[in-house]
């Protein structure tokens, strides 16, 4: 699917992260893997720790928290609001939408649109598709878009390909239209014939939990997961990543007109450094301008990596300066992505703790 929309823009941009740190050190010393082969995964992974919440905590929790903190700031008033956007793969209840839960917790008024959408590492870029479709209608000038998961329980502690990188995070960022001319444009293209390579089997109506979906069961590389535990296929999704990912950003920029030169910034999800900054290689783009840190700092939390790779890399740069910037997300669903906009002086760009 290629999009274009114009007059949109980001006026701002909350992160919210947890207190809670986990070294990756520490999460080694519960496997059985050689230390040399451990220190070779934390140099070219980066892998150094992980933040995560407690199992109280759930998604609609770290969204009223951010919105009250920027009620609170001044950032944000409740009677700007005219949708709410919520993307998770971790919702707090099959039904009602988390989104509602939301909306009743703050007291927003009766006409805010609520909707959730169930994406995850692309889930920024579906996210925003969301949000400047709604600012199409008349009725429409503000929409907050949260992204938000709390995956980090549904991993297993026994499998040390995915639980010492993955994290909890939310993220709150502002929609609005504008007045000045401007031009978003992106492409998304979605492949659910591969979308058993991220997988949780079970928890859902078509195999549901149950004593036998709880038992663990060790693969060949020594990792225990249940089928109620996310299971990834790693080979195939660095594939994936590296054939697929390119090749549609290449053709996106050349169907739009705009060389790699004129990209100020490559905000992208970040399951790994390695694999970004492989990324980085197949575009022929610098590394200084494709960060590849924050599942060093925080793990990854799925879709809300773009959003951590603004607030903690670029921060109160957005604040004052405009840029371009590409947006990509790819993962599960299998879904993959990307969006140029300018973006810059943002109300405000940060980063809090919970």
């Amino acid at each position: 699917m290629i999009f274009e929309y114009r007059n949109k823009k980001i006026t701002g941009l909350l992160t919210i992260v947890p207190k809670n740190i986990r070294t990756f050190d520490e999460e080694m010393e519960k496997f059985k893997a050689d230390k040399a082969r451990n220190k070779r995964l934390k140099m070219v992974m980066g892998y150094e720790q992980h933040r995560m919440f407690d199992d109280v905590v759930c998604v609609s929790d770290l969204a009223v928290t951010g919105m009250e903190y920027l009620f609170k700031e001044g950032l944000l008033k409740k009677d700007e609001i005219d949708a709410l956007v919520l993307v998770t793969q971790s919702p707090d209840y099959f039904m009602p939408a988390t989104s509602n839960i939301i909306h009743g917790r703050l007291g927003l008024a009766e006409d805010v649109f609520c909707v959730d959408i169930n994406q995850g590492c692309a889930g920024f870029l579906v996210g925003l598709m969301q949000a400047f479709s709604l600012l199409e209608q008349t009725t429409v000038n503000k929409v907050v878009l949260i992204n938000a998961d709390v995956l980090s329980r549904k991993v297993s502690k026994a499998d040390r390909n995915s639980y010492p990188l993955v994290g909890d995070a939310a993220s709150i960022t502002i929609v609005e239209g504008c007045e000045e001319e401007n031009l978003v444009q992106g492409e998304i293209r979605m492949d659910g014939s591969r979308s058993d390579m991220l997988i949780i089997p079970a928890g859902g109506f078509r195999r549901p939990s149950s004593p036998e979906t709880a038992i663990m069961h060790e693969d060949e590389e020594g990792n225990s997961r249940s089928l109620d535990n996310l299971v990834m296929g790693g080979r195939e999704v660095f594939y994936f990543v590296q054939t697929e990912v390119p090749k549609l950003i290449e053709g996106m920029l050349e169907r739009i007109k705009i060389s790699k030169e004129e990209i100020d910034w490559w905000m992208f999800h970040q399951p790994n450094k390695f694999m970004v900054d492989k990324l980085a290689e197949a575009l022929d783009v610098p590394y200084e301008k494709m960060p590849s840190n924050i599942v060093t700092y925080f793990g990854n939390a799925s879709g809300v990596t773009i959003p951590t790779n603004m607030a903690y890399n670029l921060g109160d740069m957005l604040e004052k300066n405009n840029y371009n910037i590409c947006f990509a997300g790819f993962g599960v669903g299998l879904t993959w992505g990307a969006i140029v906009m300018e973006v810059g002086e943002m109300k405000f760009c940060k980063i809090i703790e919970l």
